[in-house]
């Protein structure tokens, strides 16, 4: 695991707790705008752990590659 794919990891939950909150402040006030800001959040969020798990799988393989190159 390395630095960068946790620092992506965590801004996307980070994201996806920011778009949680704003979509339920959209339902209680019934503002449209922001529940679409919430939800446009949320899916960076689930881009950003998408992309943090990719360069995990990316390193590992890579690790396993040289290992097997020994």
């Amino acid at each position: 695991m390395t630095d960068s794919s946790t620092r992506d990891r965590a801004e996307g939950m980070f994201d996806q707790g920011k778009g949680n909150v704003k979509q339920g402040v959209g339902d209680l006030t019934d503002n449209e705008r922001m529940k679409g800001e919430g939800q446009m959040d949320e899916l960076k969020g689930k881009g950003e752990q998408a992309w943090g798990d990719i360069k995990d799988a990316a390193g590992d393989l890579k690790d396993d590659l040289e290992r097997k190159a020994r």
